[in-house]
């Protein structure tokens, strides 16, 4: 079963999908309270390509290189070059949810990729290697599963509170600034950089800024003329200056720009 994720975190997805095949796959029930969905990228290319992602505050367990690879989140740009043919696939948390898998702080893991065994002390190899051998993404799902209820999936109170203010911050477009997220979540701001660096393994303020990101994303990706001063209005911007800056500083090109560029 497919499942939606956030596609306009892949950077110029028409040129993507000329060279990689991406899919998602809503988790079993037996992981489903921790991670949001599974991801799937395949290649059989004859010339190397490079994909960029526009991070977000999520944890992923990816199985590369015969490993199973825990990365935290990224602040700086992701940038991977696939050549050959093959395929990988991953596992995104929800935001919050691999505190209780770690059993420490999520900001120890900022731009770190570790292997899973090291962190969370079940050996990963044997599961890499069974999740790299299957060519059916179904079956990779399930091979990935049983590694993570190997490892444990711990119920935690206080992760699932945060994972709920992270989709509030990314569903309520009226939510612009950190300050304004602790006022929803009854709490102080410095409360909330605290839980966030604990839980998320970022603050709040980059978590609010970046769906913001990926929303002016979306709108590059749907096409046609696009008025950047309103979407700057809407997005509570300060003016398209500083839209046009903070696009930049992510993806690496002014918005219009990009948008013709795709």
């Amino acid at each position: 079963m497919a499942a939606e994720g956030y596609p306009d975190a892949i950077v110029r997805p028409e040129t993507a999908s000329r060279a990689i095949t991406v899919d998602r796959f809503t988790p079993s029930p037996a992981v489903a309270g921790h991670v949001d969905y599974h991801w799937y990228v395949g290649w059989d290319l004859s010339e190397p390509h490079e994909q960029q992602v526009i991070p977000q505050p999520r944890v992923h367990i990816a199985a590369e290189d015969g490993r199973l690879l825990v990365h935290g989140v990224l602040r700086r740009t992701f940038v991977r070059v696939v050549s050959g043919r093959g395929h990988t696939l991953g596992a995104s948390f929800l935001p919050g949810m691999f505190r209780p898998v770690l059993g420490s702080r999520v900001a120890a893991l900022g731009d770190r990729v570790v292997p899973a065994g090291d962190l969370l002390g079940v050996d990963d190899r044997a599961a890499a290697a069974a999740v790299l051998a299957i060519e059916e993404p179904a079956e990779m799902v399930a091979a990935l599963e049983r590694y993570l209820t190997e490892v444990g999936l711990p119920e935690d109170a206080t992760a699932t509170e945060v994972s709920g203010l992270v989709a509030l911050a990314e569903s309520d477009r009226t939510i612009t600034r950190a300050d304004q997220l602790a006022d929803r979540a009854g709490t102080s701001l410095r409360s909330l950089q605290r839980l966030f660096g604990d839980y998320v393994g970022i603050g709040p303020k980059w978590v609010v800024q970046r769906f913001r990101v990926l929303e002016v994303a979306a709108r590059a990706h749907a096409g046609g003329d696009v008025d950047w001063a309103a979407v700057a209005a809407d997005l509570d911007f300060s003016d398209q200056a500083h839209l046009v800056r903070t696009f930049r500083d992510v993806v690496g090109r002014p918005p219009a720009a990009y948008a013709q560029d795709l």
